[in-house]
């Protein structure tokens, strides 16, 4: 089974990363980084009872994971979790 994640930064600064997630543009939950602590928070679920919320949020999580380790805090505007 494939899965997708859209992800779109909605603000960064020097201590922190939000971006919109979800299967879609039209139904988003909004995550936080914080680039300090390296902490997530949900701060919005998907306004969706049919789609999995922890779902999306843990791949969301995972791949601003990547732009932070691999990627050397490198958050572009818009990105998305494939496989």
């Amino acid at each position: 089974m494939a899965s997708f994640v859209l992800l779109l930064k909605e603000m960064e600064d020097e201590e922190k990363v939000i971006y919109k997630f979800g299967p879609n543009e039209k139904v988003m939950g909004r995550i936080e980084l914080n680039k300090i602590t390296r902490e997530f928070a949900e701060l919005d679920p998907i306004p969706d009872p049919n789609i999995a919320t922890k779902f999306h949020f843990d791949r969301a999580a995972q791949k601003l994971s990547v732009c932070l380790i691999r990627e050397n805090g490198f958050f572009p505007n818009r990105t998305t979790f494939e496989s």
